[in-house]
């Protein structure tokens, strides 16, 4: 055998199995042509004809029984997806949230451990500026309550008694502040009245929630 010239599908096409009758395209047009013309008459004749339209009819109303079906299933499959969307977003949503706010006390909770490791140092002018450190954090909070102002001070005009109890604390501690600020290295205060007035500016974040 000449393999180069070796034709694979001329050998299947003069195989002698695949040259049965059987296997024949026209063959097989012919025998199923003739079953149809066979079978057509049977079923279209008058006597037959009701019952064909009977079982049409059937066939039909299952039909569309099967689409009916389909259509509420798909419909309450996407009703379902987008119900599970929707929650999957608010999830994310919540989570994202909760990460901001746990960033933002985090923030908050480093100025306030700074405020501390300054109060609670050996050097007097560290314990200034532990005061100097809570007194920006109170005016934040101030902000965040609504206060209006251009300075501290005129915020805390502006502040309410009864949505704010720790007013006249927050004054005292804040006086303490100004004189600092303006005093400078000639204000002089003991470390217990540092860390009293450090316990002040904790009475009023705590009040809000703020540390």
């Amino acid at each position: 055998m000449d393999v180069q010239n070796f034709d694979p599908v001329n050998a299947i096409l003069n195989d002698k199995f695949f040259q049965i009758k059987y296997f024949q395209p026209s063959y097989l047009f012919d025998k199923i042509s003739d079953f149809f013309h066979t079978v057509a008459p049977y079923f279209f004749r008058g006597d037959n004809l009701d019952g064909l339209k009977f079982v049409l009819s059937l066939f039909s109303v299952f039909f569309i029984i099967i689409i009916t079906y389909t259509t509420v299933r798909i419909l309450e499959i996407r009703a379902k997806e987008h119900h599970h969307l929707k929650e999957e977003i608010e999830e994310y949503a919540h989570h994202q949230a909760e990460k901001e706010r746990k960033k933002e006390g985090s923030h908050k909770n480093e100025r306030w451990a700074k405020v501390l490791s300054h109060v609670f140092s050996d050097n007097s002018n560290d314990w200034k500026l532990a005061i100097i450190e809570a007194d920006s954090m109170l005016e934040e909070l101030l902000d965040q309550l609504g206060f209006k102002g251009e300075s501290l001070g005129d915020k805390l005009k502006s502040a309410d008694r009864d949505k704010f109890k720790s007013l006249t604390s927050a004054w005292e501690v804040h006086t303490i502040r100004n004189r600092i600020a303006h005093e400078g290295l000639e204000f002089h205060m003991s470390h217990q009245e540092a860390k009293r007035i450090i316990t002040l500016y904790e009475q009023i974040f705590r009040e809000f929630g703020f540390i």
